[in-house]
């Protein structure tokens, strides 16, 4: 069979991720597992996000193969040029609103391509759910990536619970602030005990209106309407969660670590395929590789977070009166409003022991000996590279489901300590003391190496809960004509 013949006749899925950088990294792996397991890959990116893309990592470094081609649409936001995550609100509102025509207009166009096979399933991110309307037009099945912990997706799935018993939305805004967040909740089924204050945040709003609780609801409510469900965790470290959404969807399956998963993609081809909005700095690693095993704490609080300038400076004055080794990642965009400036007698006094940059590679650092502690806001794909890292942490959750994987970290897994959000510079000394040297961190790192071990086990070849998973869901659903 000649070539040309033998890729038309592949399966062809169709992957298409949120706009921002923690949901575009997970579903890159994914895609690239799924082209390692003979399908044609068509990856959608929004044109705002591509063009970052191709300035952090270059013009060419999207060209890797014929059988694995990036597209775009728009986003429907105002155009811009800026090099950081657009508002959150603004693009839930504007992907839901005005994304589905142009996705639709690129599936009859890819139908239409002479040297690609026809588009046979779609991967999409579950906050994009307006494509299940296209898979349903096509007759293809959908699969539904949330790329959230089980713990988050399980909190949001119970908004409808939590509004209506009376917990949301707020009363008024001193709700905030009088005690009311530390409220037991006892209804939500695999979550014993979470406080108000642990689910995503978009529930403290005074406002019955809210367009964020009301995309939440829409979502969750679509989300059945899918053929299956895949999730970035595995069966024992989100276990109770787990039986807890089987009751409530379609099949749901999880497939993670897949920073653990994609280990197995033997590509090279695939292997310059990145997904980093941002230029990655290699001193990072160069760096590291100078300091002794488990004597650096990283600190890196993603791709979305954004603080005052007070509060970057007590981490600052935290991180230095510690007297730790630090590695720093400071985005540019990281303070609101202003320049992110650090005080110069800060950047002074630590600058034998610590390092700044402005983004690096996290899972290699993560991975690297001389790592023993992460400083995280808590989103899912640091959380779970800390786990499969084998590095505790100390967590400073800024929005949506982090303080949900917070609390799973500190009471459930035994691998974190949480930070007050009105970050005070002693906390924070105190802390990443404990954290590196003290005996809680001891405690916590041996945790973490059990998590660790637990996290390999599901990726193994074959045999792990995980591998086994995403077999499954390509033979019995994205492989599966019944739809």
């Amino acid at each position: 069979m000649s070539t040309i013949s033998a890729e038309l006749n592949k399966p062809h899925a169709v992957c298409i991720p949120y706009p921002a950088q923690g949901h575009m990294n997970p579903m890159l792996k994914l895609a690239k597992i799924l082209h390692h397991k003979g399908f044609h890959i068509t990856f959608v990116n929004t044109e705002y996000n591509q063009r970052r893309l191709l300035k952090s990592r270059g013009p060419d470094s999207l060209n890797g193969l014929s059988s694995f081609r990036f597209e775009t649409i728009p986003d429907g936001l105002p155009p811009s040029d800026a090099d950081a995550t657009q508002d959150v609100p603004s693009l839930c509102e504007s992907t839901t609103r005005t994304c589905l025509s142009p996705f639709k207009d690129l599936l009859a166009k890819l139908n239409d391509t002479s040297d690609v096979p026809p588009v046979s399933c779609i991967v999409s991110d579950g906050i994009m759910s307006f494509t299940l309307d296209a898979a349903q037009e096509l007759g293809v099945p959908e699969v539904l990536f949330w790329t959230t912990s089980a713990c988050g997706f399980l909190g949001y799935m119970h908004y409808s619970t939590i509004i209506e018993n009376g917990y949301a939305p707020l009363k008024d805004a001193s709700c905030l602030t009088n005690g009311y967040l530390e409220t037991t909740l006892d209804c939500i089924p695999g979550m014993k005990n979470v406080r108000l204050r642990d689910l995503p945040t978009f529930l403290r709003t005074t406002n019955p209106d809210d367009f964020m609780i009301k995309f939440v609801l829409q979502e969750t409510e679509r989300v059945r309407k899918a053929s299956a469900i895949v999730l970035n965790t595995f069966e024992t470290l989100e276990s109770e969660v787990l039986v807890s959404l089987r009751t409530l969807l379609p099949p749901v399956y999880s497939i993670g670590p897949l920073n653990l998963l994609v280990k197995d993609v033997d590509d090279e081809n695939l292997k310059g395929l990145g997904s980093s909005l941002w230029k990655e700095e290699p001193e990072c690693i160069q760096w590291l590789d100078t300091k002794e095993p488990n004597s650096v704490v990283y600190v890196n609080f993603g791709s979305v977070t954004v603080m005052t300038p007070n509060q970057l400076i007590e981490f600052a004055w935290g991180l230095a009166h510690s007297q730790q080794e630090f590695l720093w990642i400071i985005r540019p965009d990281i303070v609101s409003g202003y320049e992110s400036i650090l005080p110069p007698e800060f950047v002074e006094e630590t600058k034998i022991r610590g390092m700044l940059a402005s983004w690096c590679s996290q899972e290699e650092v993560l991975n690297h000996p001389a790592i023993g502690g992460f400083l995280t806001h808590n989103g899912w794909n640091s959380t779970l590279e800390s786990v499969s890292s084998g590095v505790p942490m100390i967590c400073w959750p800024f929005f949506a489901e982090q303080q949900t994987n917070c609390w799973f970290s500190v009471t459930k897994w035994g691998i974190g300590m949480e930070i007050d959000n009105n970050v005070k510079r002693d906390e924070v000394e105190s802390l990443v003391t404990e954290l590196m040297v003290g005996e809680k961190g001891k405690e916590m790192k041996k945790k973490a190496m059990e998590w660790k071990n637990l996290a390999e086990d599901s990726a193994k070849k074959s045999t792990g809960s995980s591998y086994v998973n995403i077999e499954k869901v390509v033979c019995d659903i994205l492989l599966s004509s019944k739809h």
